[in-house]
Formats: structure tokens, C-alpha cells, sequence
């Protein structure tokens, strides 16, 4: 006689599992603080949207439009759409040579930061000697030092090298202030490239120099695409370095200095259009910088985190 089988219980025949209370309150409680903090999150983030979106509408729109419309019915769209707004800014303003020169200027600017800046963090990530902790909190330090601290004494430093109202003074300066985020981001981006690359290029002849060049900076891309759109952005729109650094050089102001002579002028001779018009010239070029490389520069923000 063959011995009697146990079969497994059904699902239907196992007991139901028991689900305390207090547990099942305490997980509806966080569901429902998770739902609350994100329905905040959403209108925090719909009203800066607002804050930040309305000028930039209300300025393009305004640039459009004659004095009279523009104080008589600020929050309408325009009669008509006057491209000579555009014209008479760029041309009678000197809008062009401003943005020319702006051009110039955060090209070299950026273009230092980022060479200097990269090969700065790479070696005080990636290499161990004296003075290195040191070196890099000093680095650091600059980012919580003003820039109108120093206006006076480097006013005098720029004049005693000759580079006062020169494109070459203000680059240099650009660079130097600039230096200290790109440092500070790129280093920990450094950090979390695989060390075994760089023991393979180095087994397989690499020098140093070309280890960084043709290895760790195509790794390190995202970050430096990243970095580089900040520090065209800050550059940009920056008004008292130039200012100060550039004020008996008319023909060499950047874009902010044009604007800023405009909108005194706008004072006497009536030409807000004009002046709302050089603003959108100058906001637009980084609105489309930005909106082209999103992708790159949430990359490069988030890649640091998951490798």
C-alpha cells in the first residue's frame, strides 16, 4: 500500500495574512505626506515659473511695440510687429559691436576657464602630494569671496599690468573668478571617473599630459559641457567687472554695459522699444544656449551620482 500523500495547501486554503492597524495607518500617513510635499513642490515650482517666464514674455512683447503702447496698454500684444525697433538698436545703439564684443570676450573667457579649470581638478582629484587639501580649499574659498570686495584693489592691479581697458584684462579677470566653481565641480567629477582607465593608459605608455587629454577629458565630457554652459551664462551677464575694468573704452563695452547706457538714455530721448528690444538680443542667445544643451547639462549634473 503506498504511503498517503501530503499535498501543498491551496491558495484558497492558506490563512489570510494579517495586517496590523497601526502599520497600515502609518503607510497610508506617508503616502499621504509624500502626495502633500509633492502637490507643494509642484506649486513652488509653477509659481517661480511664472516669476521668471512673465518678464521674459512681457519684454518680447514690449520690443515690438511703439513708447505709446508700451505704457498705455503694457499687458496687450502689439498692433503691429516693428522689426525696426530691432534695427535702430543694433545699429544707432551700437547693440551689434556690444554683442560682438560680448562674443569675443566670453569665448576666450570660457574657453580659459575651462582648459585651466579642468586640468586643475583633474590633478587635485586624481593625484596625492603635499598641499593638495590645501590648495583646493583655497580654491574653494573663492567662491564665497564678493566680487565688488575687490573691485578697488584689482581696478589697481589690472592698471599696473597695462590690461586696463583691454578685452584682454577682462578675460583674464573672467577666468580668474570663474575658476573657483569650475574647480570645485570638475574635481568631484574627477573623482568618480574608473581609476582602472588610467592604469590602463598608463600601463599602455600614456603620459600624463596625453592620459588627460585623450582619456580622462572624453570621459569626463557631461561635466565639462555642464560647467562650460554656467560659466558662459554667469560671464554673460556680468556688469561690474566690465564696468569697472572697461570704463574709458567705449568702443570695447560688452553687452550689459550697452544696455545699462541705453536704459540712461532711455530716460531722456523716450526709446523704450529700443531699449526692450536690445534686451531680448541679449537674453535670447542664452535662452537657446540653454534649451539646446538641457540634456547635456542634466547629465552632467546627475552622472556624478550614479557612477
Amino acid at each position: 500500500m503506498n504511503p498517503q500523500t501530503t499535498l501543498p495547501p491551496t491558495p484558497a486554503a492558506l490563512p489570510p495574512k494579517t495586517v496590523k492597524p497601526g502599520a497600515a495607518a502609518g503607510r497610508r500617513g506617508r503616502r499621504s505626506e509624500v502626495r502633500l510635499l509633492a502637490g507643494l513642490g509642484h506649486v513652488a515650482l509653477a509659481v517661480w515659473a511664472v516669476i521668471v517666464i512673465v518678464p521674459i514674455l512681457w519684454t518680447f512683447l514690449a520690443s515690438f511695440k511703439n513708447t505709446t503702447e508700451i505704457f498705455s496698454s503694457p499687458w496687450t500684444l502689439p498692433a503691429e510687429l516693428r522689426f525696426e525697433n530691432y534695427a535702430r538698436a543694433w545699429n544707432k545703439a551700437n547693440v551689434g559691436r556690444y554683442f560682438l564684443n560680448s562674443v569675443i570676450v566670453v569665448t576666450f573667457s570660457t574657453f580659459g576657464t575651462m582648459l585651466f579649470g579642468s586640468m586643475a581638478a583633474y590633478v587635485l582629484a586624481r593625484y596625492r602630494f603635499w598641499g593638495n587639501r590645501a590648495i583646493y580649499y583655497l580654491f574653494v574659498s573663492g567662491l564665497a569671496f564678493p566680487v565688488f570686495l575687490a573691485l578697488v584693489p584689482l581696478f589697481f592691479v589690472v592698471k599696473n599690468l597695462g590690461l586696463l581697458d583691454t578685452h584682454t584684462g577682462v578675460v583674464l579677470v573672467y577666468i580668474a573668478y570663474s575658476l573657483p566653481f569650475t574647480v570645485f565641480f570638475l574635481a568631484a567629477f574627477f573623482k568618480t571617473l574608473p581609476a582602472s582607465v588610467a592604469e590602463a593608459g598608463m600601463i599602455d605608455g600614456c603620459s600624463h599630459t596625453r592620459l588627460f587629454f585623450q582619456v580622462m577629458l572624453p570621459m569626463a565630457k557631461p561635466g565639462l559641457i555642464s560647467v562650460g554652459i554656467f560659466n558662459i551664462i554667469g560671464q554673460w551677464a556680468q556688469y561690474q567687472l566690465p564696468l569697472v575694468l572697461l570704463s574709458n573704452a567705449k568702443e570695447k563695452w560688452v553687452l550689459t554695459q550697452g544696455i545699462a547706457d541705453i536704459s540712461v538714455n532711455a530716460g531722456y530721448e523716450a526709446d523704450w522699444s529700443g531699449l526692450f528690444a536690445a534686451l531680448t538680443i541679449a537674453i535670447l542667445p542664452m535662452i537657446v544656449v540653454y534649451a539646446i544643451f538641457q540634456r547635456q547639462i542634466q547629465s552632467g549634473l546627475t552622472s556624478g551620482a550614479v557612477k
